[in-house]
């Protein structure tokens, strides 16, 4: 039995010896050695990736939203009474100037031009008549003026018939397209003076008009070069014809008009276009349009690597925008953009910089 007792005792005191060497004895766990792995990491610089800043002359383009418009359009209407009595065109018709559009009825036009041109031949013989007394001094010469005077209200009379007669007939006011028509032959018996027979556009030259902020009037000319581009993909190239020097009450904006050859008409009027204005070239840099970031003062800037490694903030300007690229002014030539991490470093910071084509190569 003491034996045994004597055992017992000896195997508590092992299994608490076993125990307390855990807590007094220097030991290295997976914790710790995690721990020591992560202050070994936290001492090594981040790596970034940075591009070298090249600067340039860069020839800006302002790019603005527009649409193109008809440079003339006009609602044509009757200047007489009458009836309608004939449609010459159709919706789509193209017209030149001084085209018979449509017809009124008659009324006796004809017939008072007639009257008018008898009356002058009348008069006219009156007076070659008279001539000859009046000369000889058998008629007074008061007497020629008075048949002077009925010969020339005749004239006035046969003039006034025959403008009469031609506005029975209406006519385009200059080559273009009939867009519209609003009446129909023998739609109406009333009568047609003031009456809107339809509309009729130009179509050549067309035009691209935009509205301009004043912030960006500066530097546009009138004559200087201009791209617009169609909805429908089609690049037409034309010239700055117009620039306004005065601001919409309502917007507060400039009308800008770009000018477009469209002999064929194949540019219809209406439709959206994007005008490509180039301007003055200034000193510029493309940058990733993902390397801008925005500083906590509001600024828009870019990230940079000094030669010690610390990061900077450099607050740029933005000179053009492009789909994934931007031009941006306020960089020194051989500055090192930060392009890739820039959102997990701060200004102080130092880090371990990388050409952004190696990081490529590895990544490859």
């Amino acid at each position: 039995m003491k034996a045994s007792r004597i055992a017992a005792v000896g195997v508590v005191a092992a299994t608490g010896l076993w125990i307390a060497s855990g807590h007094f004895l220097p030991h290295e766990s997976a914790q710790g050695r995690a721990s020591i792995r992560s202050d070994a990491a936290a001492k090594k610089p981040f790596r970034v990736a940075v591009i070298e800043a090249q600067v340039i002359d860069h020839a800006r383009k302002l790019v603005l939203a527009g649409r193109t418009e008809a440079d003339r359009r006009v609602t044509v209407t009757a200047r007489s009474g009458g009836v309608l009595t004939e449609l010459r065109v159709r919706r789509g018709t193209r017209v030149k100037k001084g085209d018979i559009i449509a017809v009124l009825s008659d009324d006796a036009r004809k017939s008072q031009v007639a009257q008018a041109a008898s009356l002058v031949i009348q008069r006219r013989t009156e007076l070659e008549a008279k001539r000859k007394l009046i000369v000889s001094g058998a008629v007074p010469k008061l007497e020629l003026v008075n048949l002077e005077a009925q010969l020339a209200a005749a004239e006035a009379s046969l003039a006034a018939a025959q403008a009469e007669l031609e506005r029975g007939f209406i006519r385009a006011p200059f080559s273009g397209i009939v867009n519209d028509l609003t009446v129909e032959v023998g739609g109406s018996s009333l009568p047609m003076t003031g009456r809107e027979i339809g509309t009729v556009v130009a179509l050549d030259p067309m035009l691209a008009v935009v509205e301009v902020s004043e912030r960006r009037l500066a530097g546009l000319r009138q004559g200087e070069p201009a791209e617009v581009k169609l909805v429908t993909g089609e690049l037409v190239k034309g010239k700055i014809r117009f620039v306004a020097k005065t601001a919409s009450q309502t917007t507060r904006t400039y009308r800008v008009e770009v000018e477009l050859s469209n002999p064929d008409g194949e540019i219809p009027d209406g439709i959206t276009a994007e005008v490509i204005i180039p301007v003055a070239s200034t000193p510029a840099v493309r940058v990733p349009r993902s390397a801008l970031t925005i500083a906590s003062t509001g600024d828009i800037g870019v990230r940079t690597v000094g030669e010690d490694g610390i990061v900077a903030f450099n607050r740029v300007n933005i000179v053009e925008d492009e789909q994934t690229y931007m031009w941006v002014a306020g960089l020194r030539d051989g500055a090192r953009v930060i392009v890739q991490g820039q959102d997990f470093v701060r200004e102080g910071q130092i880090v371990d910089p990388v050409l952004a084509a190696e990081v490529t190569a590895t990544v490859k």
